[in-house]
């Protein structure tokens, strides 16, 4: 009866073991959603359970702040990761910059690139600017200041359709419903029903760059997942998709 018990409860510490070392190796990512296509991929090729959360580097950062459980945050600018480290949310020394990109100008369907950045107020004929909203997510603040280093803002500014995320603003325009929009280059790359029209300096903004670090709390495995994204096979994925790589 005791060797029972003794092998009963044996079995249960192992059992009980080998649960925590599964919920160990769970990664939960929040993440910029223009990267949504190439991290899924980086993702598909890990050997532990990844959960990636896409929406605006804002809406992220806010819920992060609120206690939102993440392990990993990938912001779409360094701003956002700033506020967060003003909030107490990261883990000191862990913060790391991924990724660059670049800004462009698409229409629906396909079309001719310009040589020149077009008048876009003109092109627009009273219909409207898909972009990410120009005050808090990344990608709208970068076309803000890419209008503005042009001297279009002040005509465009009345014509903005403005979304929650890089992702909606591309939605807006592949399904017709705006004629054109500003978004990351890799978010044209992964559209098929839009085309590139102008791609932005990089001297026309501020430096796209995506920075990452480990949230409060986060362990070893997150670690691992973090320092992977600096990796050649990742930024192999990360360049496939039209991602730059941090120099």
């Amino acid at each position: 009866m005791h060797r029972r018990l003794a092998l009963f409860t044996a079995c249960l510490f192992a059992a009980t073991q080998i649960g925590s070392a599964a919920l160990a190796d769970r990664v939960t990512v929040f993440a910029a959603a223009s990267l949504k296509n190439a991290l899924d991929a980086v993702i598909a090729a890990q050997q532990i359970e990844i959960t990636a959360v896409y929406a605006g580097s804002a809406t992220l950062a806010r819920q992060i702040a609120a206690g939102a459980p993440a392990d990993v945050f990938i912001s779409a600018n360094p701003d956002w990761m700033d506020w967060l480290e003003t909030q107490g949310a990261l883990q000191g020394g862990t913060r790391l910059d991924v990724l660059t990109n670049r800004l462009a100008v698409i229409r629906t369907g396909a079309g001719e690139k310009a040589g020149a950045l077009p008048d876009i107020a003109t092109l627009l004929n009273g219909e409207r600017l898909a972009t990410a909203f120009v005050d808090a997510v990344p990608a709208g603040i970068y076309a803000r200041a890419a209008l503005q280093s042009s001297g279009q803002w002040e005509r465009v500014a009345p014509l903005l359709a403005e979304t929650d995320n890089v992702r909606a603003a591309l939605a807006l325009v592949a399904r017709g419903e705006a004629p054109l929009g500003i978004v990351y280059a890799t978010d044209a790359m992964a559209e098929p029903r839009v085309s590139v029209l102008y791609t932005f300096a990089p001297a026309d903004h501020p430096p796209i760059v995506y920075p990452a670090a480990l949230i409060q709390d986060a362990d070893n495995v997150a670690q691992a997942f973090l320092d992977h994204l600096t990796s050649p096979a990742a930024q192999a994925i990360f360049s496939a998709q039209g991602f730059g790589a941090v120099r």
